[in-house]
């Protein structure tokens, strides 16, 4: 049995779970609504206070499915509760974020300013010029806008210049050194 999926999903106060056919999952909480369609051979069911997920046999298809299930819920339900953040760094010389209404404008050594506009749903705060939060109550969402602004400049291995996530760490190399 799936260790993961076997656990159930405990829903806090303030939280209202609402499961239609197909499988459509609705999660209200104090910071929003989620929905999301889940896989139909999985049984969803809530029980009192929590959710509990079962697959109908143990092919290595179910299995899978069922651990995934669990998580996606139990993700919406923490995202409502307490919501995502993650956080980015800005490293180098002469780089820096800064926000300018919902736009996120970033100096990041080009000829241009790199500008970001927030996606519905997510915001992002920049501190001290150097550190970029993005928090929002769908963390795949927060992940994938996170990756975006990292990716229009990864961190480079020789002096860690670029945008990492804060607990990231860099495997630096040694430089060229000199002839003699």
């Amino acid at each position: 049995m799936s260790r993961i999926g076997r656990m159930p999903i405990a829903v806090p106060a303030g939280v209202t779970v609402d499961i239609a056919e197909n499988n459509k999952v609705t999660v209200k909480g104090p910071k929003g609504t989620l929905e999301r369609v889940l896989p139909s051979e999985m049984d969803i069911k809530l029980e009192g206070a929590e959710i509990i997920v079962t697959r109908p046999n143990d092919l290595k298809k179910m299995k899978s499915l069922h651990g995934l299930t669990r998580t996606l819920i139990a993700n919406m339900v923490t995202g409502v509760t307490e919501g995502y953040a993650k956080t980015l760094e800005v490293n180098g010389v002469g780089y820096r974020a800064q926000k300018q209404g919902n736009k996120l404008i970033l100096s990041l050594g080009y000829s241009h300013p790199v500008e970001m506009v927030d996606p519905e749903g997510l915001e992002s705060v920049v501190e001290d010029q150097n550190k970029i939060v993005v928090k929002g109550i769908d963390k795949e969402k927060v992940g994938q806008y996170a990756a975006e602004i990292r990716s229009k400049r990864a961190p480079e291995p020789y002096k860690g210049k670029g945008i990492k996530y804060a607990d990231e760490v860099i495997r630096r190399k040694v430089g060229k050194t000199g002839k003699k």
